[in-house]
């Protein structure tokens, strides 16, 4: 059975060039480097809020002919220097459209591979084009349904490898069991330094990834890491917006995530911190017990790498409303949404979810406060950047969200 693709579309448009007070500081820090405006004068430009006909968001689906502005490259294929030839990315089933946004941006096509299933579920890979001594970087997602992405990627690195490519980079916009990087009890795994093994052992000679849930997983590998953030996707958004510096206040939904909320409201002209103390009984299990800061008349922005169930940020948005928030929102990089996670944030407790596409989102899963961005111009850059063995100037990184 041949692999599914998904046909998924979204609006795009071009970031609005007026920005807020709040945000005049975070804006001129997300500006690209001189070197990637002489040569894309491309930034992240972001989607716009889903537009809903009866509570039902319009999907355009997008073409080699209808391609948006926003990924229309300023890198024509018939331009590409004679080094990007030997540059070839390649795609998996778990999110082709981003890959192919990523591509557009690049200016390159996307490699051809034949992926399928036989019938008792194992997984084939072949590549329809030779890569030879090229650097060839393989976009694929470790999201639901984990462990067939994951398999799936290690038979692309394999096959890869044994193509006589000369590098491998995985290009992992979501590292599934991330979760996993300890043990917070006895006779636990810790399956995250179990996939980054694997993930070398393959073949792989790089990983670049968005939003590692923890700093600590890049230790797991044993090969170079290239840690992206979807800060600046976000950030970027959310400059667009008019609120006012004094009625802004930014929000961790536990005490893990404060140091990610307060390089957040860093960038957000140094707005104040709250956080939810929140207490774990049992994995997607969360109980809100206080909050601490103030967001009485505020408008709060819930930072998070991930949403998942949605229990823990939608219990903390209801904290939020009864200590006298005015509006609650949600930003997130990678939106897992298992269930009940539409029912959560479809509720009415927030003014709007804003995610990234790092994960695809099904179509049953869109509702009228969702807005999904995309980093496929964030990753673009990146994989331009490690090809041309760019020095990682803290300056330049910093725009991008490299670590």
């Amino acid at each position: 059975m041949a692999a599914a693709t998904t046909s998924l579309g979204f609006s795009l448009s071009t970031s609005s060039s007026s920005s807020s007070s709040l945000l005049s500081r975070s804006h001129n820090n997300l500006m690209f480097s001189n070197r990637i405006s002489s040569r894309n004068d491309v930034r992240c430009r972001l989607i716009e809020p889903l537009r809903s006909d009866n509570g039902r968001p319009s999907i355009p689906v997008f073409n080699e002919h209808n391609l948006p502005g926003f990924l229309t490259s300023r890198h024509p294929v018939n331009m590409v220097n004679e080094n990007n030839t030997r540059l070839r990315i390649f795609s998996g089933t778990a999110n082709p459209l981003l890959s192919q946004e990523i591509a557009c941006y690049m200016g390159l096509e996307l490699g051809k591979i034949k992926i399928k299933r036989f019938a008792d579920g194992e997984i084939y890979v072949q590549l329809q084009e030779s890569v030879r001594g090229c650097d060839v970087y393989l976009v694929q997602p470790t999201c639901p349904p984990a462990n067939e992405n994951l398999m799936e990627l290690l038979i692309m690195i394999d096959a890869c490898r044994r193509a006589s490519a000369k590098t491998i980079t995985a290009v992992i916009p979501y590292f599934g069991y991330a979760r996993a990087d300890r043990k917070t009890q006895g006779r636990e795994s810790i399956a995250a330094k179990l996939v980054a093994n694997l993930i070398t052992e393959a073949g792989a000679n790089r990983v670049l990834a968005c939003d590692l849930h923890s700093g600590q997983s890049m230790g797991y590998f044993d090969i170079p890491v290239d840690h992206v953030y979807g800060q600046p996707v976000i950030l970027d958004y959310l400059a667009s917006k008019t609120i006012c510096s004094d009625d802004l206040v930014v929000v961790s939904p536990d005490v893990g995530g404060v140091a990610r909320a307060r390089a957040f409201a860093k960038k957000l002209s140094d707005a104040p911190l709250a956080i939810v103390d929140k207490r774990r009984h049992a994995h997607n299990v969360a109980e809100v017990m206080n909050l601490i800061g103030d967001v009485k008349g505020k408008v709060a922005v819930m930072v998070d790498d991930m949403i998942d169930t949605a229990g823990t940020i939608a219990k903390g948005a209801e904290l939020l409303h009864r200590e006298g928030a005015r509006e609650v929102y949600a930003c997130s990089t990678h939106a897992v949404f298992s269930p009940p996670a539409i029912k959560n944030l479809s509720s009415g407790l927030f003014q709007e979810v804003i995610i990234t596409n790092t994960i695809p989102v099904m179509e049953q899963n869109y509702f009228p406060q969702l807005t999904v961005l995309s980093v496929a111009n964030l990753l673009g850059e990146t994989i331009w950047r490690v090809h041309d063995d760019c020095s990682d100037s803290s300056e330049t990184y910093s725009s991008l969200g490299i670590d």
